[in-house]
């Protein structure tokens, strides 16, 4: 299998008048992948899904679709992107086959590879006993399937999915976990969800923006590593103004807890035995050092929660 990056995106802004909805972003995905792509509301997440789509130019910076320059070659570079929306563009009043043989025809798929192209769609999507039902009458997990068979009926390079489990129960969502992961095989996917296990069970790299910028940038096992040790839960009977637990080295955030207690995003190994030096210098009273393992709820919170800069 080719680790060719099938999504190269290279320094790519977009703004509105003054309003800067993206800044400088750049990233691939390889064949293989899939993508984790999260971020608060308002933070540039669907600006970059629209541009990686083609369906928004960026101000600056060139996007790559299969090595398809796709501002260059726009037609010839969206015939390798498919595409879920987080509402799927269903019309209720056809059938499943019928809806797919539409969408076959606007790909334009020969008429002598329709029945095929079908074919597999159906059996990757689990929908070979559902051909002939109207899709208006199917459950909402099955709907979300001949979603993604529509997006994957002309065998695209790339899959972008946007809330593919919206609204599904946990058996279909275990359903449409396991089925993504059989996309990636084949096509590289870019997965949009405010589901944050989602990210960690079916996700190779994972990115969070903010504020139109990439503020993580890793791999699950980076992640993994990342969550790992990453902060302490530290107890002082006489807590000490925050800016001076901030200014300890290695400190890099301050959350405050109940009863003076605080939490501390560190980095390095030693990080326990400097903070109790620290506190037995200034006579802080420590009485509890723990340390935790971060959620990647935590890390996400830790990463967006600050405030916009004014301009």
């Amino acid at each position: 299998m080719s680790d060719a990056a099938l999504i190269r995106v290279e320094h790519v802004s977009r703004y509105y008048g003054a309003l800067c909805a993206l800044r400088d972003v750049s990233f691939e995905v390889r064949r293989g992948e899939v993508l984790g792509f999260l971020g608060p509301n308002g933070a540039g997440k669907s600006t970059t899904m629209q541009i990686i789509s083609g369906n928004l130019a960026p101000t600056r910076g060139r996007v790559w679709i299969n090595g398809i320059d796709i501002l260059d070659e726009p037609k010839r570079a969206k015939t390798h992107i498919g595409f879920l929306p987080e509402q799927p563009p269903l019309y209720r009043e056809l059938t499943v086959d019928e809806y797919l043989r539409y969408c076959a025809r606007l790909h334009r798929i020969p008429r002598a590879r329709e029945n095929s192209a079908l074919d597999i769609a159906r059996q990757r999507c689990g929908l070979t006993g559902v051909g002939s039902r109207l899709i208006g009458n199917l459950s909402k997990g099955y709907r979300q399937r001949v979603g993604i068979a529509q997006a994957i009926v002309h065998m695209p390079a790339v899959v972008i999915l946007d809330e593919p489990t919206a609204g599904l129960d946990p058996i279909q969502i275990h359903e449409m976990r396991a089925l993504i992961r059989e996309l990636a095989a084949e096509h590289s996917v870019i997965l949009s969800t405010h589901i944050l296990p989602e990210v960690q069970a079916i996700c190779d790299q994972v990115q969070i923006i903010h504020r139109g910028e990439l503020v993580l940038k890793d791999s699950i096992e980076g992640l993994t590593r990342r969550m790992q040790g990453a902060s302490l839960r530290v107890g002082l009977r006489y807590p000490p103004a925050l800016s001076a637990l901030e200014a300890i080295a290695g400190v890099h955030g301050v959350e405050v807890l109940e009863d003076g207690a605080f939490r501390l995003y560190c980095t390095g190994p030693e990080m326990a035995d400097t903070v109790v030096r620290h506190a037995a210098e200034q006579g802080w009273g420590l009485y509890e050092l723990s340390p935790e393992r971060l959620s990647l709820e935590q890390i996400f919170m830790e990463l967006t929660r600050s405030e916009p800069v004014a301009a």
